[in-house]
């Protein structure tokens, strides 16, 4: 997957870039990652990309020249899904993320200051946030989109069933995880973890995600209740 960053702070990026998952897949040639510095297509020599609101009101806003113009150079006439990483768009989460890691290419756009231009909007696909707060600018909420779209592409986990076998995988989150030692400080492992019986260890991890779930994000559960599913909780899941 080829995956290009517009950005007034490329800078932002290169540790996320070259370590960790991000960087080995990088390595591996699995992502083609491209960090383009918007200032760099301004028609103006002081290389400013934004100005005050017409309209008044405070901050700056991002320009819609440079935007456009450094779009253009990205693309040079091909296709990409083009994001904008706005607070106003959707909450990612992961069905948004196995949606676009079926994508071959992406544009992610990072806002900044008080927004961009509503002309911008004209050559963008999608908004996509974060969650519900602000922040500086849309490079953070970038690196976290690049991070939970990339794992979802095959081979750049070094296992398949770790993309599967996780928290939201199947609208649950994720069972407790175990390991050496199997006593430490008198806590012990559970002792089904240790028996070596497969059945039983996936029956116990299913019970345990659906109470970690209820104790923590019990309204995911109630989406499979709207559903028409009906589940019930622990009789301790609300202590």
């Amino acid at each position: 997957m080829q995956i290009d960053i517009l950005t007034l702070f490329p800078e932002m990026f290169d540790g996320v870039l070259s370590a960790s998952m991000i960087g080995r897949a990088r390595a591996n040639g699995l992502l083609d990652i491209r960090v383009h510095n918007i200032r760099d297509y301004t028609d103006n020599k002081h290389k400013k990309a934004d100005d005050y609101p017409f309209g008044g009101g405070a901050g700056l806003v991002m320009m819609v020249q440079p935007i456009y113009d450094c779009m253009d150079a990205v693309l040079e006439g091909g296709n990409a899904r083009r994001i904008l990483l706005t607070p106003r768009g959707r909450t990612l989460n992961q069905k948004i993320a196995r949606e676009l890691s079926c994508e071959d290419r992406l544009v992610l756009l990072c806002g900044h200051y008080e927004g961009v231009d509503e002309r911008v909007m004209n050559i963008i696909d999608d908004e996509i946030s974060i969650g519900d707060y602000v922040l500086t600018g849309g490079e953070l909420p970038a690196m976290v989109l690049l991070d939970c779209v990339s794992r979802l592409i095959p081979g750049v986990l070094g296992s398949e069933e770790s993309a599967a076998d996780e928290s939201f995988s199947d609208d649950l989150l994720e069972y407790p995880q175990y390991t050496r030692p199997a006593n430490f400080r008198g806590m012990e492992v559970p002792e089904i973890l240790l028996n070596g019986h497969h059945a039983k260890i996936q029956a116990w991890r299913q019970e345990q995600a659906r109470l970690k779930t209820a104790l923590n994000r019990p309204d995911l559960l109630r989406e499979d209740t709207d559903k028409g599913e009906t589940i019930e909780a622990p009789d301790d899941a609300w202590l």
